[in-house]
């Protein structure tokens, strides 16, 4: 371990204790050590999901705003995981947050998805994943419109869209 990693994990974990201790973690977060019921290893998951989808459901990344798939969409139907096919949002909840992701008020079930903490950018946020393989989706802030004023800002990667019409 070089002194550069060393330093960098005891000020995360420094930070980490003293939020929490003082109640700055995200009030969202349920954080989850647990097994999913869907596991793969990494090679498993590369071959069944696209280059962008195994960065963001599998590594944690993020897709660029408006340069995504289902930001702008606005046809009816039921969002599910791209990693397991678990349904997770509803064309009902979603809404233009104008972050240039999808962003929905509400989740199909609150058994759908899991929340963490997340301080990879040194403050805490709200990850959310996927209950069943535990895939990363988006992060959910506190500033969405009534009736829950929470904002889920998806990544459309994390995603695939089954339209009304197919069900």
């Amino acid at each position: 371990m070089t002194r550069r990693t060393f330093l960098k994990t005891g000020l995360t974990l420094g930070l980490g204790i003293t939020a929490k201790a003082l109640g700055l973690m995200p009030a969202l977060a349920k954080e989850s050590g647990r097994m999913f019921q869907v596991t793969k290893t990494d090679e498993e998951w590369r071959q069944i999901l696209k280059p962008e989808q195994f960065r963001v459901l599998r590594q944690e990344g993020t897709e660029r705003p408006f340069a995504n798939k289902y930001d702008a969409n606005k046809d009816p139907g039921t969002y599910h995981c791209a990693g397991c096919d678990l349904p997770l949002f509803s064309s009902d909840s979603k809404y233009d947050s104008r972050t240039g992701w999808p962003s929905f008020w509400k989740p199909i079930s609150e058994k759908a998805i899991g929340t963490k903490t997340d301080w990879k950018l040194l403050h805490p946020r709200t990850e959310v994943h996927c209950a069943r393989c535990g895939g990363h989706l988006g992060h959910v802030f506190d500033d969405g419109p009534p009736p829950t004023g929470l904002r889920y800002c998806m990544n459309s990667a994390a995603l695939n869209f089954v339209p009304a019409s197919a069900r």
